[in-house]
């Protein structure tokens, strides 16, 4: 499946549904809470850091094209990283 022509909301369902169905009982406790996980979209691939962006960075050269979302774990808001990280800047 091509991730590239997803739409900003299937991304934050896709991840969304990895979080609630595989991740969260994995990262939810003592010095997580509060720090931001990012999420590829189509693989369900995370990595875990204070601010999300050494994660996003070190996914998105694993994977130039990934589509990533971030949640801050044991918090209700997030953020999606699109295509180009030139984006997140505006």
């Amino acid at each position: 499946m091509q991730s590239i022509f997803w739409s900003v909301e299937e991304v934050a369902l896709r991840a969304k549904q990895f979080y609630e169905n595989d991740i969260r009982q994995h990262v939810e406790y003592g010095d997580n809470i509060g720090k931001m996980i990012v999420i590829d979209a189509e693989t369900g691939e995370y990595g875990i850091d204070p601010t999300g962006v050494e994660t996003a960075l070190k996914l998105k050269h694993q994977k130039p094209n990934a589509r990533l979302f971030t949640i801050r774990i044991g918090y209700d808001v997030a953020v999606s990283f699109g295509g180009a990280m030139e984006r997140i800047a505006k």
